[in-house]
């Protein structure tokens, strides 16, 4: 059942599925790996929406790990419960929820074997996601935080000062304070989650102190970039933290006369990737559906996508195989031929750049 954003549709969708969920025993909700603001923020939504209308709480399980520096600080500082699936028991729970992601998308640790009851996500519907029972994807929402926040208002559910700043958060992080991918939906819950949400907290989220290793990780980035005209591509090569890739890759999408961004890094078994585009001709989710094809998985939509090669080992010879495979599907993709990639150094070499430290 997909649903647009009419506060009727809405409101029916939430009281039958809250009556289903009333007449069933323990809770689960699933959010994908290495959870983000979006995802943890959704979380606590539904299981403050199940707790207020009937009166059940819910188990939050993720797979992977928390790195990176902000969304350490949102899960420390909203205090956001949250269960390694690894833990897990699926036999006990006769309520299985996924947030802001889907079944089969290869980024969550769902078990092959278990079923999705309640799915409420943001990303283009997939065929496997058709057999679960209360299906609400909104492609036209920029963020999943946003449909959970109309779950609260349209049931009448108080949000407390946590759970605005949780939510606001995830819409600010997400979209980049409504610059990217956000619509109206979005936009009205920014606005009125912000007069609720508590800045102080917002600050610590927002400027936690980072260790050593973000600071090399960023050295290795800048290091390992390629550029051609107007495509970026970076090589992280063996990573500490997944999330990086994604960092990154907004990271290099601000570069002056840069307008496609492919960020890539060795975690695990595999590749992860993030693509960002501020072309509008362009959908990422498709483009990195096409440079995985064969070896792996991914997903996305207009302007950010993501995904992940399978059976990279961390070696050198098998990151660096993995780079000019991703690369190559790339830049066919994209028409480009018979261009030589240029280093940041050279770039600034070639625009005449006056380095104030020069003389130092």
């Amino acid at each position: 059942m997909g649903l647009g954003s009419e506060n009727l549709d809405t409101k029916r969708f939430t009281d039958e599925m809250l009556d289903w969920v009333r007449g069933r025993g323990k809770i689960l909700i699933v959010i994908h790996d290495n959870p983000d603001p979006d995802c943890l923020a959704s979380a606590i939504a539904l299981r403050h929406l199940f707790v207020m209308k009937v009166n059940r709480e819910a188990t939050i399980a993720f797979s992977g790990m928390i790195s990176r520096s902000e969304n350490l600080a949102m899960a420390k500082e909203l205090e956001i419960p949250l269960t390694p699936i690894g833990l897990i028991n699926f036999r006990e729970f006769s309520v299985v929820c996924m947030l802001d992601t889907q079944p089969g998308t290869g980024n969550n640790s769902l078990p092959a074997d278990s079923s999705v009851d309640i799915l409420v996500d943001h990303h283009p519907m997939r065929e496997t996601s058709e057999k679960c029972r209360w299906v609400d994807i909104r492609e036209d929402y920029g963020v999943t935080a946003t449909i959970l926040y109309e779950y609260l208002v349209t049931q009448g559910v108080y949000l407390g000062t946590k759970l605005a700043t949780a939510l606001f958060y995830a819409i600010k992080s997400e979209t980049q304070d409504l610059g990217r991918e956000a619509n109206k939906p979005d936009r009205d819950a920014y606005l009125k989650l912000f007069t609720l949400s508590n800045k102080k907290l917002l600050y610590e989220i927002t400027h936690p102190k980072l260790p050593v290793e973000y600071y090399l990780m960023v050295n290795r980035a800048l290091e390992n970039t390629k550029i051609y005209g107007k495509l970026l591509i970076t090589n992280l090569a063996q990573m500490n933290f997944p999330e990086m890739v994604a960092e990154m890759a907004d990271f290099f999408l601000r570069l002056e006369g840069i307008e496609l961004v492919l960020a890539m890094g060795q975690y695990g078994d595999g590749m992860l990737l993030s693509l960002r585009t501020i072309r509008h001709d362009l959908n990422a989710g498709i483009l990195i559906g096409v440079l995985v094809e064969g070896r792996g998985h991914a997903g996305g939509h207009g302007m950010m996508a993501g995904g992940k090669i399978e059976n990279v080992p961390a070696s050198p010879e098998a990151i660096h195989e993995a780079e000019d495979f991703l690369a190559n599907r790339l830049l066919a993709e994209l028409h480009i031929v018979d261009t030589k990639p240029q280093r940041l150094q050279e770039l600034r070499e070639k625009r005449n750049f006056n380095d104030p430290l020069r003389e130092v």
